[in-house]
């Protein structure tokens, strides 16, 4: 094991193991380096990588401090690493995406305030029957983000916000080239939302399953 690695492995241990906690300062550099037996060096590169998966949070001239480790925020190295997709990898984004957001909708089905259904359906109503291709993407966008919120599941929401920009570009190219993907698009928003004031989960899942479906259905015969 490289040096920098052996030192990554032990800053995580004494997170893991409860030695360090959210918010908690580290030990001097000198310090630590020699309780963990390592070079201050390595240790040095290692509070650099962490730092930049957002575990650390190096303060010039205080300190260094473990982050909350909220889950959102570690979640940004995904979508630093997802920014780097290849136009070929748009599909199996988009099937990871059928696998996870229709358990999150059908989660929401139980959890999604009255307050939250009816800001969903006032979005809808301002977007109208004609929107534009950008705007009905966008609107896409902050629709499932709001009801995968609604879910309660911090992670989920995360690793979904992550996933959902290699497919903006998609979503809009289907939009300007396929006849009544608009109409469609928010004709299952509403079928989405009608069962999510049912209370009805597992309509709710096929909904959302239906919705990302058509999505990928026609980029594969695009491709």
């Amino acid at each position: 094991m490289a040096v920098t690695d052996e030192a990554i492995e032990k800053i995580k241990g004494m997170i893991v193991s409860g030695a360090l906690r959210p918010g908690d300062r580290l030990p001097k550099e000198s310090e630590l380096a020699a309780d963990l037996g390592l070079s201050r060096n390595s240790l040095r590169e290692a509070v650099r990588a962490l730092s930049l998966i957002r575990i650390l949070d190096v303060r010039q001239g205080d300190g260094t401090y473990v982050t909350s480790l909220d889950p959102q925020l570690l979640l940004e190295a995904l979508s630093f690493v997802v920014d780097f997709h290849r136009d070929d990898t748009v599909l199996e984004f988009l099937a990871v995406r059928r696998i996870l957001e229709p358990a999150a909708t059908a989660m929401a089905a139980s959890r999604i305030s009255e307050q939250q259904l009816d800001a969903l359906t006032t979005q809808l109503d301002k977007l109208g029957s004609t929107p534009s291709v950008e705007e009905l993407v966008a609107c896409d966008l902050e629709f499932h983000r709001g009801i995968v919120q609604s879910a309660g599941n911090s992670v989920l929401c995360s690793l979904l916000d992550g996933l959902s920009g290699p497919t903006t570009r998609a979503r809009i190219w289907r939009g300007l080239t396929q006849e009544d993907a608009v109409t469609g698009t928010l004709r299952e928003h509403r079928a989405i939302l009608a069962a999510l004031r049912d209370r009805d989960a597992e309509a709710a899942r096929s909904w959302a399953t239906v919705h990302i479906a058509s999505v990928e259905q026609w980029l594969r015969s695009t491709l």
